[in-house]
């Protein structure tokens, strides 16, 4: 059986990012972007990596470009943008695309896991992975990482 940790996904300074690297621990994947009007979601997400991080839990954000064109052209800017604006310390992906015939194969294995509506729609869509790397989950983008919903689903994450 196919599951989260049985994907890799390239970080913002080029090096592989194999996601069973955290195997056994929850994940929050998050499709982001630079200049879209939920980037201060990037405040939440970072809010809930420093709060969930020590019991295990890992908030990966993938840049991506698909939707209106809101994601920065390469790698540096997108780094210093996060570092500068949100403080931004948990891992974070290089450019992927997220959904179509380009969605990086973890994306594609993460719509097909949730069905047709698990399939982002704009900036700032997020899955939830199982400690076991099976979908837990997902919110859509108008749902913040602040959202009480998707803070106690987080945390009965952790709790398993």
């Amino acid at each position: 059986m196919t599951t989260a940790y049985d994907f890799e996904l390239t970080t913002l300074s080029g090096k592989p990012m194999p996601l069973a690297a955290w195997r056994g621990r929850p994940l929050v994947i998050v499709n982001t972007a630079s200049a879209c009007a939920l980037t201060p979601q990037y405040a939440g997400l970072e809010a809930l990596w420093r709060e969930y991080k020590d019991r295990g839990l890992v908030v990966i954000g993938v840049p991506c470009n698909d939707f209106g064109e809101q994601e920065q052209d390469d790698a540096d800017s997108i780094a210093a943008f996060c570092q500068h604006n949100y403080g931004i310390d948990f891992p974070m992906a290089a450019k992927h695309h997220v959904r179509g015939r380009d969605a990086d194969p973890l994306f594609r294995w993460l719509a097909q896991e949730g069905g047709l509506l698990a399939r982002p729609l704009w900036n700032f869509h997020k899955y939830l992975i199982a400690r076991d790397g099976g979908l837990a989950g997902w919110f859509s983008s108008l749902t913040p990482a602040s959202a009480g919903r998707f803070r106690r689903k987080v945390r009965r994450l952790l709790d398993t």
